[in-house]
């Protein structure tokens, strides 16, 4: 007698699992997101299975990846030295930030490979339109409507590209699972599929996939361990700017950041210090800092307004860095440095529109909340590094080194933890600082 299997209920938003239906999801919060799924049952009896023998990994062989170099240098850095052949790479994003934009230009520019483009999302005239716009069309680039999986595998094999983009997983459906386009299951299976295939041919395969309102990718969670590269594609639509960053890289450095410029013709990668303006040199509220997105120094402008309540609650907007590490902050400054800025509405902004996760950048905003307080404006030529503590202590961070070479040659002072060790550097003037009320008095004294 065949063993009943149990039906469980699977948020498409989140991937949490439940033993019953719910209008709405207890993990992520989402409305009708909860859909019925059958898990498919394993007929296989580890009985009948000739198991391999483990084998001593001194019987292994180092062999270096092959690698494929794309038209973008800084997303050749990002990834580790290019794609790695037969790897999976995940890339997540909201819609309309850029995600099929990037991908349909390095497909184009990619010279000397066979490039399969499968475009869920729109039809192949669109896709045509929107590629003359970024440059001459090349004719190694393939395109197809096809949605179903076994179909997309066939195309694989028939035509063996150096190269496949799968825009996006999201659209897929494999005729063996029940359930619409996009469900867990769909996801599931597609992204399985598609994992074996890159494996068995040698073909790396790039999956463009949205996230959810809480800003991580749809779908079932062990997608991320799935793939071998997982990026994240973020930034304000109405800006000109995209935030490219590797949380995941199997062959390679991971949190790495590539900055990006929306053009008419593309997306083009910009040198970090562009989020810098000189128009900024005798506003109060801004302040400078030197923050590290993996192993590369980018240069950020911070800036900040302290303004009188008019409510009951004071105010609290930040854009581009922790929320909870900010109040965090504005509590240190009641109370390390006795300003009373928490009855006030205050924001925070990073310029640029990008996310900055380095806490080096607590220097920074401390100094700008209080240049906004006091209307006192801080240098241009001063740049903030250091980490702060509750105890008003200002503390190091790592890579020191990489962000003072960064800087070097350019007349700046870098106001560093006092704890810091530092090489010397040309033309710049380190300044150590141990407290908050330390810098208060020197800055602002």
């Amino acid at each position: 007698m065949k063993k009943k299997q149990k039906k469980r209920y699977v948020c498409s938003e989140c991937g949490a699992v439940f033993p019953t239906w719910a209008g709405r999801c207890p993990r992520c919060g989402a409305w009708h997101s909860i859909q019925e799924e059958t898990p498919t049952a394993n007929s296989i009896s580890f009985k009948d299975v000739n198991l391999p023998e483990p084998v001593s990994i001194e019987g292994f062989k180092t062999i270096e990846e092959e690698r494929i170099l794309l038209p973008d240098r800084e997303l050749n850095r990002l990834l580790g030295g290019g794609i790695v052949k037969g790897s999976l790479i995940l890339m997540g994003g909201e819609p309309g930030i850029g995600k099929s934009t990037l991908w349909l230009q390095q497909s184009q520019l990619l010279q000397g490979k066979k490039v399969l483009y499968i475009a869920g999302e729109e039809n192949q005239q669109q896709v045509k339109s929107r590629m003359v716009r970024i440059g001459p069309l090349k004719s190694e680039l393939y395109l197809t409507e096809e949605t179903q999986v076994p179909a997309i595998e066939a195309m694989i094999r028939q035509l063996r590209p150096d190269l496949v983009v799968i825009d996006s997983i999201q659209t897929l459906t494999h005729p063996d699972i029940d359930g619409l386009p996009g469900t867990p299951s769909q996801i599931r299976q597609a992204a399985q599929s598609l994992q074996n295939i890159a494996k068995e041919l040698n073909i790396p395969i790039v999956i463009i996939g949205h996230i959810t309102k809480e800003g991580v990718l749809a779908g079932p969670k062990e997608l991320e361990h799935v793939v071998d590269v997982v990026l994240y594609f973020e930034g304000e639509r109405s800006g000109i700017f995209r935030q490219l960053r590797s949380v995941k890289n199997r062959f390679g450095p991971a949190f790495e950041t590539v900055i990006y410029e929306m053009t008419s013709s593309g997306l083009k990668p910009v040198d970090p210090s562009v989020f810098l303006d000189d128009h900024s040199r005798h506003t109060s509220g801004v302040a400078r800092a030197i923050a590290i997105e993996g192993t590369r120094p980018m240069w950020i402008e911070v800036q900040a307004l302290v303004s009188t309540s008019y409510f009951g609650t004071p105010q609290r907007s930040i854009v581009g860095y922790d929320p909870r590490r900010v109040q965090m902050l504005i509590a240190v400054i009641e109370k390390r440095m006795g300003i009373r800025v928490g009855s006030n509405d205050i924001f925070v902004n990073i310029a640029g529109g990008i996310k900055v996760q380095d806490p080096a950048v607590d220097l920074a905003i401390v100094v700008a909340i209080v240049s906004s307080f006091l209307n006192k404006p801080v240098e241009v030529k001063n740049f903030f590094v250091g980490e702060v503590g509750l105890t008003g202590e200002v503390r190091s961070v790592p890579l020191m080194d990489a962000r003072l070479n960064a800087v070097s040659d350019k007349g700046i002072t870098l106001w560093v933890p006092a704890s810091a060790k530092l090489n010397k550097a040309k033309n710049v003037n380190v300044v150590p600082i141990g407290t908050l009320q330390e810098l208060y008095d020197k800055l602002f004294g």
